[in-house]
């Protein structure tokens, strides 16, 4: 049987956030896990919450400030 660590799984979770897509949790331990991740980070995301799981999706900056042609993850305030 393969164990997965549910820490780990939250940081590939906050992988894709960081990378602008959206992550899924089913868990209740691992969405409190991602949550604690996303206000450490202080990432500004959406929560869409239902009783199978969580969706998380980050808020886009929109623009290219910097021409980079790279998305910008918002940070809260």
């Amino acid at each position: 049987m393969l164990i997965i660590s549910r820490r780990a799984m939250a940081q590939e979770k906050m992988k894709s956030l960081m990378n602008g897509y959206s992550a899924y949790a089913e868990s209740d331990e691992l969405i409190r896990l991602v949550k604690k991740e996303i206000d450490k980070q202080n990432l500004s995301v959406v929560y869409d919450s239902s009783d199978a799981g969580c969706w998380f999706i980050p808020e886009i900056q929109t623009g290219d400030a910097d021409n980079t042609g790279k998305i910008s993850i918002m940070e809260k305030g």
